[in-house]
């Protein structure tokens, strides 16, 4: 049996030494074009392991070998529909990054910038695939490695002050998280065998006492990664001081780690304490929507704006997931997918912007949609997306997790209603802001404003494409993840009642009629 997930993970970390220690002219292209090439073969390998899958669902292509014999630990892979999807969103986007970013390291080593990208891919392909919870530990933390580079080595002033926060934020995180490894360990031990397999922790008799502070181990990780209030403060300086294509590779690949662990982890291997803790992480997830909106509307850099909207989608993602419905859990993965398409594309826009204006402040542009009308239209796109516009694809995931909200509790339905309408005001005004006005082509500030080139186009096409035909036909990314969604809700134990439609002709509905 060829070990496909080994291979996809296998290529773009190859890849990125290849990158980095390629023979290179000053000036040279080749690492630049070498990395495409390489995600794009990635690319390729997960396309041939989505043609395997099965939609029916379960753990498949799985590979187990054991690593560390003493401790229970084994180098085992699978995916199931939530890994699936979280793959293809990553090898999706990488590429997009790459061509995007084809410039924005010319002024010091484009090579290491390009090759630290596929570092961060090739461990983010082994977290979203890990079926091992001490090998998802190992590479959920080397992924810090090639992000902290990504943020420090490449950006604007301020960029290494931004890098050390995300670090020590994120590693404070792991560090809790290890204790609750470790002590996954002692209770499997307890039990009789030790373990670290995600198939035999989730069968595992833990005391309610040991279950609560394991969850709570990993829920503080997986909060910070996520990021989710009052967690989150690392996340505005690092997308204002990043480059555009590095913010993409944290927000809509890195930071899903954070919600893709609360399913696969919290739910999975905790469902009792989960069910427990709901309360809580509910009220989190409604300050982290209105709170996030609200600081989004008042800022003037528009990638620390951008960064800050995916505090108030993060917490829809997070209401979902602790919804326990098939239409949370279902929305709230939908809405993984269709946040880092969004978000990706608004941080790209961005970027172009700011390299032809030289400034990232929002009060300093206007009327930039008579001199770059395509790249205004794409950016109101990608915007009416983020707020959740109906026909783009971010709307389908919010009425599935406003469905389970309003079901869960009203109250709760109405306070995460209110995060739709602030984005509606900060996506808007920013738009109005950056690309209306009284600017015109003649204005000394908009001379030279060019719009996009086939390069941008070709990064930027796609993500508009997936924004509108995910938003009309949302049915294939939901017959993968249904599946994971029901399995999780059988295990936890939870009854998810749908409304019975009688049979026409049936008893019941003749005495609806009478």
């Amino acid at each position: 049996m060829t070990p496909w997930l080994t291979i996809l993970i296998a290529v773009p970390l190859v890849g990125a030494l290849l990158v980095a220690f390629v023979p290179k002219a000053p000036g040279s292209v080749l690492p630049r074009q070498l990395g495409v090439a390489v995600s794009l073969l990635t690319l390729a390998v997960a396309v041939v392991i989505a043609a395997q899958y099965d939609t029916g669902g379960g753990m498949q292509l799985t590979e187990d070998h054991e690593w560390i014999h003493a401790f229970g630990v084994h180098y085992a892979l699978g995916v199931d529909g939530l890994g699936l999807l979280m793959i293809l969103l990553t090898v999706v986007l990488v590429p997009i990054v790459l061509v995007a970013s084809w410039h924005d390291a010319d002024s010091s080593n484009p090579s290491a910038f390009f090759a630290w990208a596929l570092a961060l891919e090739g461990l983010s392909l082994a977290v979203f695939a890990a079926t091992d919870v001490f090998l998802f530990y190992v590479v959920f933390e080397a992924t810090l490695i090639p992000a902290y580079f990504l943020i420090g080595g490449f950006g604007r002033e301020g960029r290494a002050f931004a890098a050390l926060k995300f670090l020590m934020y994120q590693l404070g995180g792991g560090l809790v998280m290890l204790a609750s490894v470790i002590g996954l360990y002692v209770v499997s031990a307890q039990a009789g065998r030790p373990t670290y397999l995600l198939s035999d922790l989730a069968n595992l008799d833990m005391s309610t006492s040991a279950e609560r502070w394991l969850f709570a181990g990993f829920f503080i990780a997986f909060a910070v990664k996520a990021p989710l209030f009052p967690l989150h403060t690392w996340l505005a300086d690092t997308t204002e001081k990043a480059t555009p294509g590095t913010s993409v590779l944290l927000v809509c690949v890195l930071d899903k780690i954070g919600t893709f662990g609360m399913l696969r982890f919290c739910l999975g291997l905790f469902p009792e304490a989960s069910k427990w803790a709901t309360p809580v992480v509910f009220a989190l997830a409604l300050i982290s929507i209105v709170y996030g909106a609200l600081i989004a509307i008042g800022q003037d850099d528009v990638l620390r704006l951008i960064g800050l909207t995916s505090l108030s989608h993060f917490g829809f993602i997070t209401l979902g997931i602790f919804a326990f419905s098939s239409q949370g859990g279902s929305g709230a993965i939908l809405y993984m997918v269709n946040h880092g398409i969004a978000t990706a594309a608004m941080f790209l826009i961005a970027g172009f912007l700011i390299q032809r204006k030289g400034t990232s402040l929002i009060s300093q542009m206007s009327g930039l949609e008579k001199t770059a009308p395509v790249l205004a239209g794409t950016f109101l796109v990608a915007g009416l997306a983020t707020l959740g516009l109906p026909g783009l694809s971010q709307f389908v995931s919010e009425i599935l997790v406003l469905i389970s909200a309003f079901d869960r509790a009203w109250w709760a339905g109405a306070i995460a209603v209110s995060g739709i309408v602030l984005a509606a005001v900060y996506v808007l005004w920013m738009y109005q802001r950056t690309m209306t006005g009284p600017g015109s082509p003649d204005d000394a500030a908009n001379v030279g404003v060019r719009d996009l080139d086939r390069r941008e186009l070709a990064a930027v096409v796609p993500l508009m494409i997936g924004l509108v035909l995910f938003g009309f036909v949302p049915g294939p990314l939901l017959d993968v993840s249904n599946p994971t969604i029901d399995t999780l809700l059988q295990h936890t134990g939870v009854s998810d009642d749908e409304p019975v439609v009688p049979a026409a002709g049936s008893g019941t509905a003749e005495e609806g009629q009478q």
